[in-house]
């Protein structure tokens, strides 16, 4: 590997281009017309537009998985690391820099497959007896069928985008007056930031402790947990400040929360570096896979 195309942008991409730099490897950036002043183009060894030259589209070009790998099969590019949000959790990538010959720094596109779905994400962990919190079982688009599972669930519910993390497409819905605005409102930040705009349903439950636990794991079928971070201070359900480790977890919990992330991810013949992400109020009997 000598080469590295980081396929998003700003403080993201510095941070990669950094780690990427110390460790002897030549950096490619990506930008999309609006971004052509950004400061992450300048702080790699090479940098490239992509999407349309006139602009208009100031994210669509990070998410077009064909330009990305014309630019780095054209700029002799050996591996393409996606960052965080975008396409980070998108197996056509990870496929698509498969069948090219270029390697993609994260999951198999079968696990991004598994686990970029959240919904099937959430059926692979009850089937390794990890606690879920009640919600949908597969992603919906149809206002209808999106009514229909929150009136079963109950209010307060939380849509979330089935494809996606980073906070985008969520929104908290308190009852059903609320619920299709608030539906559209996800839908359309959930398909612009990942093009796609499935959402999933799951009961809502108020200033709850977010608790993250890091995952390791290699080809041979070696996994470790790191242990875990507490990340509750959030604003627009995005992380402000993570602690690490959490602060007053007793620590039978933290044994249990950190087991069944390793539990979750051998079911899933996991590898590379993830995270597991629990919230709950108190007790393992109210912690739940997030």
């Amino acid at each position: 590997m000598r080469k590295l195309l980081v396929a998003n942008r700003s403080e993201i991409a510095i941070r990669i281009f950094r780690a990427a730099t110390e460790l002897g490897l030549g950096t490619v950036a990506v930008f999309t017309y609006e971004d052509r002043f950004s400061l992450h183009r300048f702080k790699s060894d090479e940098s490239y537009l992509i999407g349309p030259v006139e602009g208009g589209a100031p994210v669509k070009g990070y998410l077009d998985v064909a330009g990305l790998i014309a630019v780095a099969l054209e700029h002799e590019v050996d591996a393409i690391h996606p960052g965080y949000g975008f396409l980070s959790e998108n197996a056509d990538l990870a496929r698509a820099c498969a069948a090219n010959g270029i390697t993609f720094i994260g999951p198999t596109a079968e696990l991004l497959e598994t686990f970029g779905d959240k919904t099937a994400a959430k059926r692979l962990a009850k089937s390794a007896g990890v606690p879920t919190v009640p919600g949908s079982e597969h992603g919906m688009e149809d206002p209808a069928k999106v009514k229909a599972a929150a009136a079963e669930i109950g209010y307060p519910i939380i849509l979330k985008a089935s494809f996606g993390g980073g906070g985008r497409g969520m929104r908290v819905v308190r009852e059903e007056s609320e619920l299709l605005s608030k539906l559209e409102e996800a839908q359309r930040e959930a398909g612009g930031a990942f093009g796609r705009s499935e959402v999933f349903i799951e009961r809502y439950i108020a200033r709850a402790k977010h608790i993250e636990v890091q995952i390791l794991g290699d080809q041979h079928g070696n996994l470790v947990h790191l242990w875990e971070r507490d990340c509750s201070v959030q604003r627009r359900h995005q992380k402000v400040v993570e602690v690490a480790p959490s602060i007053n977890l007793p620590l039978q919990l933290r044994e249990d929360i950190c087991n069944a992330a390793k539990r979750l991810c051998t079911e899933a013949g996991y590898r590379n570096a993830g995270t597991v992400e629990f919230f709950g109020r108190s007790g393992p009997q109210r912690v739940f896979l997030h």
